[in-house]
Protein backbone atom coordinates (compact mmCIF):
# COMPACT_ATOMS: atom_id res chain seq x y z
CA UNK A 1 0.00 0.00 0.00
CA UNK A 2 2.98 2.32 0.45
CA UNK A 3 4.60 1.40 -2.84
CA UNK A 4 5.71 4.44 -4.81
CA UNK A 5 4.27 4.50 -8.29
CA UNK A 6 3.23 6.82 -11.11
CA UNK A 7 0.19 6.76 -13.38
CA UNK A 8 -0.18 8.05 -16.92
CA UNK A 9 -3.18 8.56 -19.11
CA UNK A 10 -1.81 8.98 -22.58
CA UNK A 11 1.06 11.47 -22.33
CA UNK A 12 -0.20 13.00 -19.09
CA UNK A 13 0.91 12.08 -15.59
CA UNK A 14 -2.29 11.86 -13.55
CA UNK A 15 -0.84 10.91 -10.16
CA UNK A 16 2.31 9.79 -8.38
CA UNK A 17 2.96 8.54 -4.87
CA UNK A 18 1.80 5.58 -2.77
CA UNK A 19 -0.15 2.95 -4.67
CA UNK A 20 -3.38 3.53 -2.74
CA UNK A 21 -3.35 7.26 -3.55
CA UNK A 22 -2.54 6.68 -7.22
CA UNK A 23 -5.24 4.03 -7.54
CA UNK A 24 -7.86 6.39 -6.10
CA UNK A 25 -6.85 9.20 -8.45
CA UNK A 26 -6.96 6.83 -11.43
CA UNK A 27 -10.38 5.54 -10.38
CA UNK A 28 -11.78 9.07 -10.07
CA UNK A 29 -10.34 10.00 -13.45
CA UNK A 30 -12.07 7.03 -15.09
CA UNK A 31 -15.32 7.90 -13.35
CA UNK A 32 -15.15 11.30 -15.04
CA UNK A 33 -14.25 9.85 -18.44
CA UNK A 34 -14.65 6.06 -18.86
CA UNK A 35 -13.09 6.23 -22.34
CA UNK A 36 -9.64 6.97 -20.91
CA UNK A 37 -6.99 4.37 -20.17
CA UNK A 38 -4.61 4.61 -17.22
CA UNK A 39 -1.25 2.88 -16.93
CA UNK A 40 0.27 2.50 -13.47
CA UNK A 41 4.03 1.98 -13.23
CA UNK A 42 6.48 1.32 -10.43
CA UNK A 43 8.36 4.61 -9.99
CA UNK A 44 11.72 2.93 -9.46
CA UNK A 45 11.66 0.13 -12.05
CA UNK A 46 9.00 1.31 -14.54
CA UNK A 47 7.42 -2.14 -14.34
CA UNK A 48 3.63 -2.06 -14.86
CA UNK A 49 1.48 -2.54 -11.77
CA UNK A 50 -1.82 -4.34 -12.15
CA UNK A 51 -4.62 -2.38 -10.47
CA UNK A 52 -8.22 -3.54 -10.67
CA UNK A 53 -10.27 -0.33 -10.93
CA UNK A 54 -13.70 -1.96 -11.11
CA UNK A 55 -16.41 -1.10 -8.63
CA UNK A 56 -16.29 1.73 -6.11
CA UNK A 57 -13.26 3.47 -4.66
CA UNK A 58 -13.73 1.35 -1.54
CA UNK A 59 -13.70 -1.80 -3.69
CA UNK A 60 -10.45 -0.73 -5.34
CA UNK A 61 -8.77 -0.05 -2.00
CA UNK A 62 -10.03 -3.32 -0.52
CA UNK A 63 -8.41 -5.27 -3.35
CA UNK A 64 -5.12 -3.48 -2.73
CA UNK A 65 -5.03 -4.40 0.96
CA UNK A 66 -2.51 -7.19 1.62
CA UNK A 67 -4.06 -10.52 2.48
CA UNK A 68 -3.59 -11.85 6.00
CA UNK A 69 -1.39 -14.97 5.83
CA UNK A 70 -3.07 -18.17 6.92
CA UNK A 71 -1.87 -19.71 10.15
CA UNK A 72 0.59 -22.55 9.57
CA UNK A 73 0.67 -25.93 11.26
CA UNK A 74 1.55 -25.99 14.92
CA UNK A 75 3.51 -28.45 16.96
CA UNK A 76 3.05 -29.59 20.55
CA UNK A 77 1.77 -26.93 22.98
CA UNK A 78 1.15 -24.50 20.12
CA UNK A 79 4.78 -24.39 18.98
CA UNK A 80 5.11 -23.47 15.30
CA UNK A 81 5.65 -26.45 13.06
CA UNK A 82 6.16 -27.03 9.36
CA UNK A 83 8.72 -24.84 7.61
CA UNK A 84 9.84 -23.07 10.80
CA UNK A 85 10.64 -26.37 12.49
CA UNK A 86 12.52 -27.51 9.41
CA UNK A 87 14.43 -24.22 9.36
CA UNK A 88 15.43 -24.63 12.99
CA UNK A 89 16.86 -28.05 12.14
CA UNK A 90 18.67 -26.82 9.03
CA UNK A 91 22.43 -26.18 9.16
CA UNK A 92 23.67 -22.64 9.58
CA UNK A 93 22.54 -19.94 12.00
CA UNK A 94 19.10 -18.81 10.76
CA UNK A 95 18.51 -16.55 13.79
CA UNK A 96 21.51 -14.49 12.66
CA UNK A 97 20.48 -14.56 9.01
CA UNK A 98 23.16 -17.10 8.11
CA UNK A 99 22.00 -19.76 5.65
CA UNK A 100 23.98 -22.88 4.77
CA UNK A 101 24.17 -23.77 1.06
CA UNK A 102 26.42 -25.94 -1.03
CA UNK A 103 29.45 -24.29 -2.67
CA UNK A 104 31.48 -26.24 -5.24
CA UNK A 105 35.18 -25.37 -5.51
CA UNK A 106 38.38 -27.03 -6.65
CA UNK A 107 40.62 -28.57 -3.97
CA UNK A 108 43.18 -25.77 -4.26
CA UNK A 109 40.42 -23.22 -3.60
CA UNK A 110 39.36 -25.02 -0.43
CA UNK A 111 42.98 -25.26 0.70
CA UNK A 112 43.45 -21.52 0.27
CA UNK A 113 40.18 -20.70 2.03
CA UNK A 114 40.96 -22.93 4.98
CA UNK A 115 44.31 -21.19 5.42
CA UNK A 116 42.68 -17.76 5.80
CA UNK A 117 41.93 -16.25 9.23
CA UNK A 118 38.47 -17.34 10.32
CA UNK A 119 38.31 -20.22 7.88
CA UNK A 120 36.40 -20.74 4.66
CA UNK A 121 32.99 -19.33 5.67
CA UNK A 122 34.33 -16.04 7.05
CA UNK A 123 36.63 -15.56 4.06
CA UNK A 124 33.85 -16.24 1.55
CA UNK A 125 31.57 -13.72 3.26
CA UNK A 126 34.31 -11.09 3.18
CA UNK A 127 34.97 -11.73 -0.52
CA UNK A 128 31.28 -11.42 -1.34
CA UNK A 129 30.94 -8.14 0.57
CA UNK A 130 34.02 -6.69 -1.13
CA UNK A 131 32.67 -7.68 -4.54
CA UNK A 132 29.30 -6.13 -3.72
CA UNK A 133 30.92 -2.83 -2.73
CA UNK A 134 33.15 -2.72 -5.81
CA UNK A 135 30.27 -3.33 -8.23
CA UNK A 136 27.56 -1.34 -6.42
CA UNK A 137 27.96 1.76 -8.58
CA UNK A 138 27.85 -0.11 -11.86
CA UNK A 139 24.85 -2.17 -10.73
CA UNK A 140 22.99 0.96 -9.67
CA UNK A 141 23.58 2.59 -13.06
CA UNK A 142 22.56 -0.57 -14.92
CA UNK A 143 19.29 -0.79 -12.97
CA UNK A 144 18.62 2.90 -13.64
CA UNK A 145 19.26 2.43 -17.36
CA UNK A 146 16.88 -0.53 -17.46
CA UNK A 147 14.16 1.48 -15.70
CA UNK A 148 14.61 4.45 -18.00
CA UNK A 149 14.66 2.26 -21.11
CA UNK A 150 11.53 0.42 -19.95
CA UNK A 151 9.63 3.66 -19.43
CA UNK A 152 10.78 5.26 -22.66
CA UNK A 153 10.06 2.14 -24.68
CA UNK A 154 6.55 1.90 -23.22
CA UNK A 155 5.57 5.56 -23.22
CA UNK A 156 7.77 7.38 -25.73
CA UNK A 157 8.53 4.83 -28.42
CA UNK A 158 6.86 6.95 -31.11
CA UNK A 159 8.40 10.26 -30.05
CA UNK A 160 10.90 11.97 -32.38
CA UNK A 161 14.50 11.14 -31.55
CA UNK A 162 13.52 8.14 -29.42
CA UNK A 163 16.24 5.80 -30.69
CA UNK A 164 18.90 8.52 -30.62
CA UNK A 165 17.87 9.38 -27.05
CA UNK A 166 18.36 5.75 -26.04
CA UNK A 167 21.82 5.78 -27.57
CA UNK A 168 22.63 8.94 -25.62
CA UNK A 169 21.35 7.28 -22.44
CA UNK A 170 23.68 4.31 -22.81
CA UNK A 171 26.54 6.50 -24.03
CA UNK A 172 26.43 8.59 -20.83
CA UNK A 173 25.70 11.74 -22.86
CA UNK A 174 23.31 13.78 -20.73
CA UNK A 175 23.55 16.92 -22.86
CA UNK A 176 22.47 15.11 -26.03
CA UNK A 177 19.76 13.25 -24.13
CA UNK A 178 18.34 16.59 -22.97
CA UNK A 179 18.36 18.00 -26.50
CA UNK A 180 16.71 14.94 -28.02
CA UNK A 181 13.90 14.82 -25.44
CA UNK A 182 13.19 18.56 -25.40
CA UNK A 183 10.30 18.35 -27.86
CA UNK A 184 8.54 15.46 -26.13
CA UNK A 185 5.26 15.92 -24.21
CA UNK A 186 6.16 17.61 -20.95
CA UNK A 187 5.30 14.79 -18.54
CA UNK A 188 7.03 12.13 -20.66
CA UNK A 189 10.07 14.33 -21.05
CA UNK A 190 10.34 15.21 -17.38
CA UNK A 191 9.91 11.66 -16.11
CA UNK A 192 12.36 10.29 -18.68
CA UNK A 193 14.92 12.86 -17.57
CA UNK A 194 14.23 12.09 -13.92
CA UNK A 195 14.88 8.38 -14.48
CA UNK A 196 17.98 9.14 -16.56
CA UNK A 197 19.65 11.32 -13.93
CA UNK A 198 21.11 8.35 -12.11
CA UNK A 199 22.48 6.95 -15.38
CA UNK A 200 24.71 9.89 -16.19
CA UNK A 201 28.06 9.81 -14.44
CA UNK A 202 29.99 12.36 -16.50
CA UNK A 203 27.81 15.34 -15.64
CA UNK A 204 28.14 16.53 -19.23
Amino acid sequence: MTESCIAFSGHTCVASGPLAYVAVQAKRLLEEDPTLTVLVLDSATSEPIEVDLRGTVEDVLARLAPATPAAGPTGPEGAPGGAETDQAKAPGRPRLGVVAREVTLLPRHWEWLNEQPGGASVTLRKLVEEARRSTAGASRIRRAQEACYRFMNTMAGNEPGFEEALRALYADDSARFAVLTEGWPVDLRDHSRHLAEVCFTSGS
